[in-house]
């Protein structure tokens, strides 16, 4: 058996970006310890992921011109973030409330009711609600 544990996002600072995926998203902090970089200097690990999930995000601080030029930037401008979320409507509007940038409105997809928002390095999620379940000659509900 195998899973996906970690993803890594690179970002400009770990405080910052704790508060965005914790205070915002509503995500755990996981792990938050020191560490050392391949070449011994003092990093931290910091692992958050959304409550009950399996796979995290390791938040890594940005260390070097390349990976500074990378921040918000590791998916070329595309969404490379889905988060699938219960309630739509309700997390929709706690987002907004929060003052995170949406770049489209919600809209209706076979797969569920999705919008794109960025996050607090400007990388592209979709926020995912509840697929639905369609028959091959109906259209999904609004």
């Amino acid at each position: 058996m195998s899973q996906l544990e970690l993803v890594a996002l690179l970002v400009r600072e770990y405080d910052p970006a704790i508060r965005f995926f914790v205070d915002v998203l509503q995500f755990e902090l996981v792990e938050d310890v020191p560490s050392l970089t391949n070449d011994g200097r003092a990093k931290r690990w910091v692992v958050v992921r959304p409550a009950g999930a399996v796979t995290g995000i390791l938040l890594a601080q940005a260390d070097g011109e390349r990976q500074v030029a990378g921040v918000g930037e590791q998916f070329a401008g595309r969404v490379g973030f889905f988060l699938r979320v219960e309630d739509f409507d309700g997390s929709y509007a706690r987002l907004v409330a929060a003052n995170v940038t949406f770049l489209s409105a919600p809209r209706v997809e076979a797969y569920g009711t999705v919008a794109v928002f960025v996050d607090c390095e400007g990388n592209r999620w979709d926020l995912l609600g509840p697929a639905y379940i369609v028959a091959p000659d109906h259209p999904p509900a609004k």
